[in-house]
């Protein structure tokens, strides 16, 4: 039989402790343009994830695989410019998503922004399409009607099967293979309105470094990655935190003080989602969600360029979320 033309691909990560290596950024970007489109096979497809998942992949991997990945999104003629990209993909089961809110405030200040994300591939969790629809945001059908929400409003929600169905399919592939996979990582990064700055929050503080040299190596021009609560952007006010970036190639590392002094948070075991509309409007108060929300505003603003230093953006971040528009969520919801 003559061979597969992805099965180098596979061959390359899985000869053996001797013969294997990671792939270049060239070769990442070759076999991930060949699933996206439809060249490899379905048992290739799982064969060659899993084996990634297994060494964990490489800067080099990721870059390669989100260049394709990109090439193969289509920005909709246009477009506004975007100022801030955030992803959704990890959902919440201990705290309740306060990133909207902070999302919300940010929006209101004239910043521009785009999330995007997927729903369910984890049960039990609390995912932002039904957060953001709860709260009566925008959610849009497809990359061209995310644009001309975008247009008029600052803030939109996108899923990830409109962004790129295919990306959707693989990520969906963790029922199945029982594991996350690097797309998880490659859709984070994928940025589809081409905006400058993108934030990220992740999971396993492992990554973060991977995220930061992928986003320099595919010359983004502005990105910050911190470990937030549950894996979303959101910060964890009660630890200390390293956000890595990049700024026009340029990679550096800040480690932000805690914001409370209790150790731990109690997991939330109502998530009643109608608490995020109670704190919005101030009926509610809360000292967990005020630093969450403040906190992980914090970020954005040091990212965007509005703020100097961790303790000059907390200020301008509290004095945000004070002058919010509180009348912005609807008093039935």
């Amino acid at each position: 039989m003559q061979e597969h033309p992805f099965a180098p691909y596979i061959r390359i990560l899985a000869r053996g402790k001797s013969n294997t290596r990671p792939l270049t950024l060239d070769e990442a970007d070759a076999a991930m343009t060949m699933i996206l489109t439809d060249q490899a096979l379905p048992e290739q497809i799982g064969a060659f994830l899993m084996v990634l998942r297994y060494k964990e992949e490489t800067p080099e991997e990721i870059a390669g695989f989100v260049r394709a990945a990109r090439r193969l999104v289509k920005r909709p003629a246009g477009a506004p410019k975007i100022d801030l990209d955030w992803s959704c993909y990890a959902g919440k089961r201990r705290q309740l998503p306060w990133f909207a809110l902070a999302a919300l405030a940010l929006s209101q200040t004239g910043v521009k922004i785009f999330m995007h994300g997927v729903e369910g591939h984890t049960a039990g969790r609390i995912y932002a399409e039904q957060t953001l629809r709860a709260l009566g945001l925008p959610i849009a059908e497809s990359l061209e009607n995310a644009a001309d929400i975008l247009s008029k409003a600052n803030l939109c929600y996108l899923p990830l099967a409109a962004v790129s169905p295919k990306l959707a399919e693989l990520i969906d592939l963790k029922a199945v293979l029982g594991l996350r996979s690097p797309v998880h990582t490659i859709a984070r990064l994928v940025n589809p309105f081409a905006a400058d700055h993108v934030l990220q929050g992740i999971f396993h503080p492992g990554f973060n470094a991977v995220h930061q040299q992928a986003a320099a190596l595919i010359e983004q021009p502005h990105l910050a990655v911190f470990r937030g609560e549950g894996g979303e952007i959101e910060r964890r006010p009660q630890k200390p935190v390293d956000v890595l970036s990049v700024h026009n190639g340029i990679l550096d590392t800040e480690i932000w003080p805690a914001l409370m002094e209790e150790p731990r948070q109690a997991v939330d075991a109502d998530m009643n989602m109608s608490r995020l509309a109670s704190v919005w409007r101030g009926d509610a108060t809360d000292e967990y969600a005020t630093a969450a929300i403040t906190g992980t505003l914090a970020i954005a603003l040091k990212l965007l360029g509005k703020a100097t230093t961790p303790a000059d953006a907390q200020n301008k971040a509290a004095a945000l979320w004070q002058s919010r528009d509180r009348a912005a969520l609807r008093e039935n919801i």
